[in-house]
């Protein structure tokens, strides 16, 4: 996964700058989703989806630097019971990854890690299962061969194995290494490393999608890419997508995402289909075979039909909400910097209360009746906002996204009676959700 690479921040969809050939031949040999939806449009809350498989809001990752709770069941978990062995490489950005952290990758599931608090430069130090360790070279080759290198050895071992691999780029500061920024010499400086650092990843993709054919596996591996939330502000590229990073509107929850799995996906095929970072914890489960006991609920749905090319309702419903909850700053690389020193010196520290506070709820319980902030709710073709103030003031808008993908008209006046209809799902999904962050699920 990227972290804020948007929609149309890919060679493939026909950017006249960017260079992204590995991402490129992916897209064109295996599933190509068009319409894949984060689930959120910060980072933390849609890693969270991605483990999950529920909308984070659940689970009080509200915004960037929230912890998971870990009385959520994740996808490393779910998979370790299926005789998996796991690992997660690079970005975590959901709670901290020192010793004791009870929101570390090794707290929820992961056997081996080596990870960053937040997005990671050139030369980042991350923590290996606790431990800061310097890395050496461009940020996304850190993640790539700190990820093969745990695969050679997971390998010679009868354990399936089950990899999250997540970039720190194209997160600002933008700082592209010499080979990549010289593709785009003819450009400002800022695009040159924002550029540079989306064609850093892609060789890192590359690197990562070529080893699984040498480690003798890329026939029945799956590799399944996407970003975390919609393109940057300014710099980055929605594909023409009302809004950016940080809004409700499809800019900045659009993202790129491509899935191989040359044993089930024979020939290559695009999809316009809605799908959602949900969607990636019931799918992995429902291949794998896995049923967890005490399953929460879901938000995601599994796309095995979708892989297999048979028949599946195009017409699901999916909820978005953004409250107004601040981020957390994570200043993964003061932080990590000052646990190598102090572990340098025979010492260490502890993770920060934010992450040792993250598995408290809610107190007083979150209200069944007021959901401030942005929601939405999909439906077929269909999206209906929910602008709720902070006065308390809701404000509603719909969009036909077939007809009008850059939600430039709202439909709300003309179309009454499909808000009132689509107002009631939206509504019973906001209680669900605000039911789930009071901890009703566990």
């Amino acid at each position: 996964m990227a972290d804020d690479q948007g929609w149309g921040d890919m060679g493939y969809y026909d950017h006249p700058h960017l260079k992204t050939p590995n991402f490129d031949k992916a897209a064109a040999t295996g599933l190509r989703f068009d319409r894949f939806y984060a689930a959120a449009p910060v980072c933390s809350p849609t890693r969270a989806s991605v483990l999950t498989g529920r909308h984070p809001n659940r689970m009080g990752v509200f915004k960037w630097g929230h912890p998971m709770r870990p009385q959520e069941i994740t996808i490393a978990e779910a998979l370790k019971t299926a005789g998996y062995t796991t690992g997660h490489f690079g970005k975590w950005h959901l709670g901290s990854v020192r010793n004791g952290s009870p929101a570390s990758p090794g707290a929820n599931g992961f056997d081996e890690w080596y990870s960053a608090e937040n997005f990671y430069d050139n030369d980042s130090i991350l923590s290996r299962k606790g431990k800061a360790v310097p890395g050496k070279g461009e940020s996304s080759f850190i993640a790539v061969d700190a990820a093969l290198d745990w695969m050679k050895g997971a390998l010679k071992k009868d354990a399936p194995i089950f990899a999250v691999v997540w970039f720190g780029s194209p997160h600002s500061p933008h700082r592209a290494v010499d080979e990549d920024r010289a593709h785009y010499r003819d450009h400002p400086e800022k695009l040159q490393h924002f550029y540079g650092e989306i064609t850093g990843m892609d060789r890192a993709f590359g690197k990562l999608r070529d080893s699984l054919t040498d480690l003798g596996i890329r026939e029945n591996t799956i590799l399944w890419y996407c970003s975390d939330n919609g393109a940057l502000a300014k710099i980055g590229n929605t594909g023409g997508h009302r809004g950016w990073k940080g809004k409700v509107y499809e800019g900045g929850l659009l993202v790129p995402a491509i899935l191989e799995w040359p044993a089930r996906i024979k020939q290559p095929r695009k999809t316009d289909m809605r799908c959602n970072t949900c969607d990636i914890y019931p799918t992995l489960l429902d291949i794998v075979g896995v049923k967890m006991p005490n399953q929460r609920p879901l938000d995601g749905r599994s796309l095995v039909s979708l892989i297999d090319s048979r028949k599946m309702n195009k017409s699901r419903a999916m909820g978005f909400w953004d409250a107004p909850f601040k981020g957390i700053g994570t200043a993964s690389d003061r932080w990590m910097k000052e646990l190598y020193d102090a572990q340098q010196k025979g010492g260490d520290l502890a993770p920060q209360e934010h992450s040792l506070n993250a598995a408290k709820l809610p107190n007083p319980k979150h209200p069944l009746d007021s959901f401030p902030g942005h929601s939405a709710w999909i439906d077929s073709h269909w999206k209906l906002h929910r602008i709720q103030d902070k006065n308390g003031k809701v404000k509603w808008e719909l969009y036909n996204l077939d007809a009008d993908p850059k939600e430039a008209k709202d439909l709300a006046a003309s179309e009454k009676k499909r808000v009132r209809q689509m107002r009631k799902p939206l509504d019973a999904w906001l209680k669900s959700v605000a039911r789930s962050l009071n901890g009703e699920d566990y």
